[in-house]
C-alpha cells in the first residue's frame, strides 16, 4: 500500500512565507471595457465580411461555386440597334464567331501546350508573346475561358473547326457594325470588352462581355446591352455529366430612336471633310440642333475612327477619340459678341443706335509707361458703327469699349460678364445625352490673383469681350447659346435620343423637351436688336457671312476666329440659324488651325444650309 508524503518543517515554512508575500489586486474595469470592445470590432468585422459575401458579392460567389460544378456556355445577346430619326438604322449587328481558349483542356505535357500555343499564334496572326502575356494576366478566378479573336475571318474559321485543336473552342456572337464607320464614330462612340472594374461594378457582367465605352454605346448601355442566355452542362465531383439545362435563353438589347438625320449627318460629315483636306487641315466640327427643343440633328467630328478597330486609333496623332463637340475647350472668339451685345443691351450700357468710332484698334494709357499706351486691334478699322453693324462686321472695338468701357462710354465689366456667361449656362455642362461631356471656364479676378498672383486689367476684359483670353467653352454649350438667341431666350437641354424601344417595339422609355434656363424675361425686348445684327452678317455686304445672303432661306449668323498657342495658331467659327423668323435649325462649324480663319467655315455653313433646306424645309 502506499504511504502518505511527509512535509518537513522547512517546506510549511517556505509555503508559509510565500503566502504572506501574496496580494489580491482587483482587475480594473477599463481592462474589461477594452477586451469588450476588441471582442464587439471583431465580431463585427466578421459579420461584415459575412454580409459582404453571402449578399453583396452572392452573385459573384455563386456563379464561381456554380462553375466549379458545371461547364457553362454563355450565348451572347445582341445589343439594340440605333435608328436615325427616320427610323433608318445606323448601328446594327452582323453575326460573328469568336475563338475562345480553354487552358483546362490543353494537353499536360509542357512542350505539347506550347506547340498549340504557337500553332494557334501563327493561324489567328497573333503575335506568341502577346498571347502568352493574355494568359499571364488573366484573372483565372474570374473565368475558365479567354478570348481571342472576337470576329473570325473565314480562313480563319475553316483551319480552327477542321483541326480540332485541343483548347480551342468556336462560338458563335455577334460584332457591332456602324454603316459608315467614321461618319458616325464620335456621335455613336464604340464598345470594348469588360475588364475586372466593371464585373466589381456589375455582376451581371461576365468576362468578354461587350459593354460601351464611348458616345451612346457608354451614355446608353444599360439599354443597349441585352441579358445574355447560358447553357449549362452539370457534372459530379469527378467530371462526369450528370445532366444538362437551359437556364435562359438571350434576351436582345433595347434600341434606340434618335433626332439624328442619317443623310444629313453624312452629307454635313463629308462635306468638313473635304474642307479639311483642300485646307490641309486635320481636325473639324460639326453640330446642327433644332433651336426650337434641342434635338441635335447632326453631330461629328473629325478626325473619326472605326469603332471595329479602335486599337488603330490609340495613339493618333491628332487624338481621333476625342469628343471635340462635347469634350473639347475652346476660346469662342467673336462668336460671342452676340451675348455681350444682349447682356450690354439688357443692363442700359449701350442703346442700339449709339455710334462707337473704330480706327482699326484702342489705345489705352499705361499708367507705368506714358510713352507705351496700351494698344488692342481691331482686325479691320470700320468707322463708326451702332449694334448691329458692330456684330454684322465684327468690330473688335466696339466691343472692347462696350465690355471694359473707354473714355465715357461705361462698360459691362468682368462681373456683369461673368453674370451674363452664368445666365446662359457657360459654365456648366449642357447635360447632352452622350458621354464625355465637360463643363467650360469662365474667368474672373479672383482666379486670376489666386493662380498667378497678378491683378485682373482692364486688358483682360477687353479680351474675355471677344472671346479670347482664358475663357473657353465647348462647341455644344456655344451652339446651345446660340440657339437660346435664335428662340428667343429659352435654353433647352440638348437630346439626341427620342426613345428607348424593347425587341418587341413598345417605347419603354420617351424624352421630352426640359428648359434649362429661361430667359424670356431679361432679354425678350431687346433681342430683335441682336436678331438684326445677325441678319445683317448675311444679307449686307460688309456683313461677314455674305456668303450666305444669296440662299434661298434667310439665314443668321455669327463667324468667329481665336488666336490660340501664342497667336501661331488660329481657330475658326461660325454659328447660325435658319429660316431667321421662325428657326428650325441652328449650327455649328468649327475648322482647329484654320489657314484664312472664319472665312473657311462659311462655304461649308452655306452648303449644309443649302442641303437642310433643299431636303427638309423646301416646300412644307
Amino acid at each position: 500500500f502506499m504511504t502518505r508524503p511527509r512535509l518537513n518543517i522547512e517546506e510549511v515554512l517556505a509555503d508559509h512565507l510565500l503566502r504572506e508575500d501574496v496580494r489580491e489586486v482587483p482587475i480594473q474595469r477599463k481592462f474589461f471595457v477594452v477586451f469588450l470592445w476588441v471582442a464587439l470590432i471583431l465580431v463585427g468585422i466578421v459579420l461584415i465580411r459575412f454580409l459582404y459575401v453571402g449578399a453583396v458579392r452572392y452573385s459573384f460567389y455563386s456563379m464561381r461555386a456554380l462553375r466549379n460544378i458545371s461547364d457553362i456556355i454563355i450565348n451572347p445577346a445582341p445589343r439594340g440597334v440605333i435608328r436615325d430619326r427616320f427610323g433608318k438604322e445606323f448601328v446594327k449587328n452582323d453575326h460573328s464567331f469568336n475563338a475562345y481558349l480553354l487552358p483546362r483542356f490543353l494537353p499536360k505535357e509542357p512542350s505539347e501546350r506550347s506547340k498549340i500555343l504557337i500553332h494557334l499564334s501563327e493561324v489567328l496572326k497573333i503575335d506568341f508573346q502577346e498571347l502568352w502575356k493574355k494568359i499571364v494576366i488573366r484573372d483565372w478566378q474570374l473565368t475558365d475561358r479567354i478570348l481571342l479573336v472576337n470576329d473570325l475571318s473565314q480562313d480563319e474559321l475553316i483551319e480552327l473547326t477542321s483541326e480540332r485543336i485541343p483548347g480551342i473552342k468556336v462560338e458563335s456572337g455577334f460584332k457591332r457594325v456602324q454603316e459608315e464607320p467614321f461618319v458616325f464614330s464620335h456621335l455613336v462612340g464604340y464598345t470594348g470588352l469588360v475588364d475586372s472594374n466593371d464585373l466589381e461594378d456589375n455582376f451581371s457582367l461576365v468576362m468578354d462581355d461587350e459593354i460601351g465605352r464611348a458616345g451612346l454605346e457608354s451614355f446608353y448601355d444599360g439599354d443597349l446591352r441585352g441579358l445574355n442566355g447560358e447553357d449549362i452542362t452539370f457534372k459530379d465531383a469527378l467530371g462526369k455529366i450528370q445532366g444538362a439545362n437551359i437556364v435562359n435563353n438571350p434576351k436582345p438589347g433595347n434600341s434606340l430612336d434618335t433626332f439624328i438625320d442619317k443623310n444629313f449627318q453624312t452629307f454635313f460629315y463629308k462635306r468638313l471633310e473635304q474642307t479639311l483636306k483642300d485646307l490641309g487641315r486635320n481636325i473639324g466640327v460639326g453640330v446642327a440642333m433644332n433651336p426650337k427643343n434641342g434635338e441635335i440633328l447632326a453631330l461629328v467630328g473629325i478626325p473619326g475612327f472605326d469603332a471595329s478597330n479602335v486599337a488603330d486609333s490609340l495613339d493618333s496623332k491628332y487624338q481621333a477619340l476625342f469628343n471635340r463637340v462635347v469634350g473639347g475647350k475652346y476660346n469662342p472668339g467673336s462668336t460671342i459678341k452676340p451675348l455681350v451685345a444682349t447682356a450690354a443691351l439688357s443692363e442700359g450700357i449701350i442703346f442700339p443706335d449709339k455710334e462707337i468710332f473704330s480706327s482699326g484698334s484702342l489705345e489705352v494709357p499705361n499708367l507705368y509707361n506714358p510713352d507705351m499706351p496700351s494698344k488692342f486691334l481691331d482686325w479691320k478699322a470700320h468707322g463708326w458703327v451702332n449694334l448691329a453693324s458692330a456684330l454684322a462686321r465684327s468690330s473688335n472695338v466696339y466691343f472692347y469699349e462696350v465690355g471694359g468701357g473707354f473714355q465715357d462710354q461705361k462698360g459691362l465689366g468682368i462681373g456683369r460678364l461673368k453674370k451674363w456667361w452664368q445666365k446662359f449656362l457657360l459654365d456648366k455642362k449642357t447635360n447632352i445625352d452622350i458621354s464625355g461631356e465637360t463643363a467650360g471656364f469662365l474667368p474672373d479676378p479672383d482666379w486670376k490673383e489666386k493662380t498667378t498672383d497678378q491683378p485682373w486689367r482692364l486688358g483682360d476684359t477687353y479680351n474675355v469681350t471677344i472671346g479670347q483670353g482664358d475663357f473657353s467653352i465647348t462647341p455644344i454649350a456655344l451652339l446651345n447659346y446660340i440657339s437660346a438667341i435664335a428662340n428667343g431666350g429659352v435654353v433647352y437641354q440638348p437630346r439626341i435620343v427620342k426613345d428607348v424601344v424593347n425587341s418587341q417595339g413598345e417605347t419603354i422609355k420617351e424624352t421630352k423637351p426640359v428648359v434649362l434656363a429661361d430667359l424670356r424675361k431679361d432679354i425678350g425686348n431687346v433681342l430683335p436688336y441682336v436678331w438684326e445684327g445677325m441678319r445683317d452678317a448675311v444679307r449686307q455686304p460688309y456683313g461677314t457671312a455674305r456668303l450666305l445672303g444669296n440662299l434661298p432661306v434667310a439665314v443668321s449668323g455669327k463667324t468667329g476666329s481665336a488666336q490660340v498657342e501664342n497667336n501661331t495658331k488660329t481657330n475658326a467659327f461660325f454659328v447660325g440659324y435658319a429660316p431667321s423668323d421662325d428657326p428650325e435649325i441652328a449650327i455649328l462649324v468649327l475648322i482647329e488651325n484654320s489657314r484664312e480663319g472664319s472665312s473657311n467655315t462659311v462655304p461649308i455653313a452655306r452648303d449644309v444650309f443649302l442641303w437642310y433646306y433643299q431636303n427638309r424645309l423646301k416646300g412644307r
